[in-house]
């Protein structure tokens, strides 16, 4: 492997980062009242109702929301970053 590969691909790396980097800082979800989940938190979910991206046909890190009932039957909401490939072409 020379310099030059070895820099292109360095090159190209920092620039995807850059553009997953730029995908995560869009507006959240509206609605406040779902919980903003962080790693280890712990989620009591007995069934889900429903898993929805806030677009659909990105190619990225986008907002996600899930809907789901508790093992109380109540029901709640979580959000949380996901990585969509609903966008992305192969070619």
């Amino acid at each position: 492997m020379n310099f030059k590969t070895l820099a292109s691909a360095s090159l190209f790396a920092v620039l995807s980062f850059g553009a997953i980097a730029a995908q995560a800082s869009t507006q959240p979800m509206p609605d406040s009242q779902a919980m903003q989940y962080r790693y280890g938190d712990h989620l009591d979910v007995k069934r889900v109702l429903s898993v929805k991206n806030d677009r659909s046909n990105a190619c990225g890190v986008v907002n996600t929301r899930m809907d789901y009932l508790d093992s109380q039957g109540q029901a709640q909401s979580v959000e949380y970053r996901t990585y969509a490939t609903g966008g992305c072409h192969d070619n």
